[in-house]
Parts: C-alpha cells; sequence; structure tokens
C-alpha cells in the first residue's frame, strides 16, 4: 500500500480496517510528518461531522484510529507539549459527533495512560496501542453480537430494521449465513436516507429485502416478527439514543407486540449518565431536509438526529457480554468501571 501525500484524504483513500493497524502500516510520509497528522486528525473530524463515515461503531473506530494516528506520527520531544496537542487533536474529534458517547468512549479508551506516562515515548506507545487494541475490540464485539442475535432470527419471520447500524445489519446476514430463510423491511431512514446503503449491504449478501418509507412503519408492523437496531448512546438507566425514528419503531412494536432488540456494543453505555448527565441530542443543517427557496423562508426545519427510546419498549440488548435486559445496563457499567464514574468535559 502506498503512502498518502499531502493532498489526499487518509481517511478516504485507506481502507478503514487497515488505519486501526497502526503498528504496521505507516500512514505518513516522510517528508510532511506534521502536516498528515494534523490532516488526519482534521479530515477525521470532518468526515465524521460531513456523515462521510456514519455508524456509532465505525466513527468511534476512526476517532480512535485518528488519535493513534496523531501520536503515531508526533514529532514533537516533550511530554507536556505532546499532552496540550494531544488535548487540542481530541477535542477536535469528540466536537464532530457529540451525541455518540461510543466516540467518546473510544477517544478516552485510547488516551486513557497518557496521564501516567513519564515520557513523550511512554506516552505515545501507550496511544498507539490502546488505538489497535480498541479497534480490534470493537470489530470483534460486532460480530460477537452478530451469533448472538442470530440466534433469535427464525425460519419465516419478519424483521424490520432502521437506518444503518453494523451491529444490526451484522445479525441479519449472519442469519442469513446460517441458512435461515426470512424477509427483511428497512426504513429508508430520512434525511440522509441511510436505509439505501442497508438495503444495499443485504441484497448484495442475498437477504429478502424490501425497503419502506420511514411513515410506513406502523402500517408494516403488524406483519413483523422482530425488530433489530443499533444504538449511539445507551444510558445507565437502559433508554437507547439512536436515530430519529427509532422511538417510533419501539412503539409500533410495542403495539403490534412485536419483539424490539437494540443491538449494541457495551463502549456505547454512557458512564456520563451515571452522574446524572443529560446525553446532548444533535440537530444538523437545515439544508438535509429541504434545498434552497423550496419553500418560504419564515418556515421553520427542526432537524434532530437523534431521539430516545425508553427501556420499557425494548424486549433486550444485545451486547457482546450477552443480551441483557435494560435494567442490567446500570451493573455492567458498574463491573466494567469500578467505583470510577467520568464526566463529560
Amino acid at each position: 500500500m502506498g503512502r498518502p501525500s499531502s493532498a489526499t484524504n487518509p481517511v478516504g483513500q485507506i481502507p478503514l480496517r487497515n488505519l486501526w493497524r497502526l503498528r504496521t502500516i505507516s500512514l505518513l510520509s516522510d517528508e510532511s510528518d506534521s502536516r498528515l497528522v494534523q490532516d488526519i486528525v482534521a479530515e477525521t473530524a470532518e468526515s465524521i461531522r460531513n456523515m462521510t463515515i456514519r455508524g456509532a461503531g465505525r466513527i468511534a473506530r476512526a476517532g480512535a484510529g485518528a488519535i493513534g494516528a496523531f501520536a503515531e506520527g508526533y514529532t514533537g520531544n516533550t511530554l507536556e507539549g505532546f499532552r496540550t496537542d494531544l488535548d487540542e487533536a481530541v477535542r477536535s474529534i469528540l466536537a464532530s459527533r457529540p451525541t455518540a458517547v461510543s466516540l467518546w468512549n473510544g477517544v478516552h479508551s485510547t488516551i486513557r495512560d497518557v496521564d501516567s506516562s513519564s515520557s513523550v515515548d511512554q506516552a505515545r506507545e501507550s496511544v498507539i496501542r490502546n488505538a489497535a487494541d480498541f479497534c480490534a475490540r470493537s470489530e470483534k464485539a460486532v460480530e460477537t453480537i452478530a451469533r448472538i442475535g442470530a440466534k433469535r432470527i427464525e425460519d419465516g419471520d419478519t424483521v424490520m430494521t432502521h437506518c444503518n447500524s453494523s451491529a444490526a445489519v451484522g445479525v441479519i446476514e449472519e442469519a442469513h449465513r446460517q441458512g435461515k430463510e426470512f424477509r427483511v423491511f428497512a426504513t429508508e431512514s430520512r434525511p440522509w436516507r441511510q436505509g439505501i446503503l442497508t438495503v444495499t449491504q443485504l441484497a448484495e449478501a442475498g437477504v429478502d429485502v424490501t425497503l419502506i418509507i420511514d411513515s410506513a412503519v406502523r402500517y408494516v408492523m403488524n406483519d413483523t416478527d422482530k425488530v433489530f437496531v443499533g444504538a449511539d448512546t445507551i444510558t445507565s438507566h437502559g433508554a437507547v439514543i439512536n436515530k430519529i425514528g427509532t422511538s417510533q419503531l419501539a412503539l409500533a412494536a410495542h403495539e403490534a407486540r412485536t419483539q424490539f432488540y437494540v443491538c449494541g456494543e457495551t463502549y456505547k453505555f454512557s458512564p456520563m449518565t451515571m452522574a446524572g448527565d443529560m446525553v446532548e441530542i444533535e440537530e444538523r443543517e437545515t439544508s438535509e431536509v429541504v434545498g434552497p427557496g423550496e419553500i418560504p423562508d419564515s418556515v421553520k426545519i427542526y432537524n434532530p438526529v437523534f431521539d430516545s427510546t425508553p427501556a420499557q419498549y425494548i424486549d433486550a440488548i444485545i451486547t457482546e457480554v450477552g443480551m441483557v435486559p435494560p435494567t442490567a445496563v446500570y451493573s455492567i457499567m458498574v463491573r466494567q468501571l469500578g467505583d470510577a464514574v467520568f464526566y463529560k468535559e
């Protein structure tokens, strides 16, 4: 694999799975290390912000990978300078998607040993190592969730999914690989229409899939046996923050007595909510909804990206540590974090 020049987009040109293997793949040219370090962080943040990189797991791996690449290419020679520059890179990455706790957890998992490091080389090596470890664990978690969730799909089922969740799609693809015969309804997921990605991926895998408009969810739900969705953030009390419209699916499923499953890695659990912090719901540009001159200027537009699904509408959360009820989220976080509660800056 050739090294990108400073004029290229490293995130766009290099397959994401290779970005994480920072010890064996050099992402930086010898001539312009500093510039490319800045480019990788800035371009990763922009790719997350403009939805080129989508999905909570993918953006977590992208964020961790960019911080790892920053450490790999860092040319300064003082620990204090590294920490200062790293803080700036971290702030840039985290500002790109404020709602997805997966990004926050991935980045903080990557930098967790910096404060205890005694030299710049030790700090750099810890960030590089932790970035690679997080990304590997993240990919393995998706595979584990797929195997667990696929057990819930049976021959003859009709399944529904929403947006484009790698974990939820992984469950469906794994059930198909096991030879089960079922069909899938996938929502269009406006305004970004991530459902187009989902149906394309499932069709290429050979799954019987039908695209539906978002407002058809309740109409189709009576013919649906199970719903599988992803998660951007899971709170300590078991509520799920996910792509706008997820709560609509949950309410329709509850009414139709359809099983509703959330597929989410445990790094999507929000430790900040243990301390009472609220989850920030991101609002995006109005241009995603209507074009210039399409409606009168006096008309206001509200474009929230996520909504909250209460725990009582969720049958189970499928994680890499097993299928758990929403009420178990708090205890899992306590077990993973010990007595530590992290506050989001």
